[in-house]
């Protein structure tokens, strides 16, 4: 593991891969990142945006983005149409996707939240919907799948948290570094589970030093400070 370990929390905008480098001409992370050796913890659509974690620190990233922890991410997603309280139901439940049933999930319908303007404005050509929506999976353009299902296509999709991690203040193309204390407070939040085997039990898993017997909480916990730290855009 590198001795100077990096974490840092950036806000991806819509139309950039969540990649340095890409072989089809889209913006990159390289564009807004002049950090050395870090990687994107999990990834986000081209046309997804929000909170995207990058480190150096593999064992922690096996942790988060490991399907058998079943790690929160939470989103705001604003789908066609009026949802009503059956597709809501069938959302929370889990929805056939290519033979496949979704996990249940926190689905929510809220009010407008308030999020920077996109790059390429959302242009509805009739009434929409803002969902809150909390996953404990991720497969490939999940939250489109689901909502395209129970009949109201995704608009747009931003991720606002994973786990304790919150996308605060940042705006879309900023980053800034995790203060120590939002590393150790991100660590003994995923203790509970840096232990267990893909199976579920306890065992000798990637990043075990993070073991331990507490409890993890559910809710975001960390939210990013105010401008100390703060990367370029």
């Amino acid at each position: 593991m590198p001795e100077n370990l990096q974490y840092i929390l950036f806000n991806k905008p819509y139309g950039v891969v969540t990649a340095f480098t890409d072989d089809e001409g889209h913006e990159t992370l390289k564009a807004f990142i002049d950090v050395p050796d870090v990687y994107p913890v999990g990834r986000l659509d081209l046309d997804s945006e929000g909170l995207l974690l990058l480190t150096n620190d593999g064992p922690l990233a096996h942790i988060l983005t490991s399907p058998h922890f079943n790690h929160p991410k939470t989103y705001f997603v604003q789908v066609e149409g009026v949802v009503t309280e059956t597709a809501l139901r069938q959302l929370e439940t889990g929805v056939v996707i290519r033979g496949i049933t979704t996990r249940r999930c926190e689905a929510l319908i809220v009010p407008e939240p308030e999020l920077p303007q996109r790059s390429k404005p959302v242009t509805p050509h009739g009434p929409t919907t803002w969902l809150r929506l909390v996953l404990r999976e991720g497969k490939k353009r999940q939250i489109r799948h689901m909502t395209a299902a129970v009949g109201f296509p995704t608009l747009r999709l931003v991720r606002v948290a994973i786990g304790p991690l919150a996308l605060g203040k940042l705006q879309p193309g900023e980053w800034r570094a995790l203060t120590p204390v939002e590393v150790e407070k991100l660590k003994e939040w995923l203790k509970p589970t840096a232990g267990r085997k893909a199976g579920g039990s306890p065992g000798n898993a990637r990043g075990a030093q993070y073991r331990s017997g507490g409890r993890r909480s559910s809710g975001p916990g960390i939210r990013p400070s105010g401008a100390g730290g703060r990367g370029r855009k």
